[in-house]
């Protein structure tokens, strides 16, 4: 195994980063969520200042994920996800005007439940113990799934929650599949569309 040994760039932020993602279309592009409500893009060429600044979530910022070339994906604690067109940004400060859509059904206050998107369709999971599916120009949810939690007498799957909730999701690329886990480790793989 090699180690990693040189570090190329170094970007500080004043708050809590709760996730980052390179940009799958950029060789340079990257953004991350922040605890400051705020999700930053970068170019790694220079770290200096930040590329664009999104602001519209009202809580911390706990994923990001580019839905295309042009548009971004967040998620936050605040119980929405906003689709951001990026050609709409500010390079010199805070743009909240870039904020293309908001989408809302799904509950999301105090966990990280999982953000995925592929071809257009977004997927996030829920403290409400369930998987919803968004397409990227509808604001309500298009499809969902919910879990049941195994009774620790039977042994069989319940519809009672018990405070369960999705924890990570992955939509397979050019597909209608979704992998989904929940918080007790059930894993379930779901056809969302």
């Amino acid at each position: 195994m090699k180690l990693l040994k040189n570090c190329l760039a170094t970007i500080r932020n004043a708050a809590n980063v709760c996730c980052v993602q390179f940009s799958p279309h950029s060789t340079h592009l990257l953004a991350f969520g922040s605890a400051d409500y705020r999700t930053y893009c970068y170019d790694i060429r220079n770290t200096k200042t930040a590329w664009c600044v999104l602001a519209g979530h009202e809580k911390a910022v706990s994923y990001v994920k580019f839905m295309d070339s042009g548009a971004l994906v967040t998620a936050s604690t605040d119980n929405t996800l906003k689709l951001w067109d990026l050609q709409k940004t500010s390079h010199c400060g805070p743009s909240a005007n870039a904020c293309s859509l908001t989408f809302g059904g799904h509950t999301n206050e105090k966990n990280f439940v999982g953000l995925s998107t592929a071809d257009g369709y977004i997927a996030c999971g829920s403290e409400t113990n369930e998987v919803y599916a968004y397409y990227r120009d509808l604001p309500m949810p298009i499809a969902s799934y919910k879990f049941g939690s195994i009774d620790p007498i039977s042994g069989k799957e319940t519809d009672d929650d018990n405070g369960l909730f999705v924890s990570s999701v992955c939509w397979r690329a050019k597909s209608d599949m979704v992998v989904a886990a929940n918080s007790s480790g059930c894993i379930k793989v779901l056809q969302m569309v």
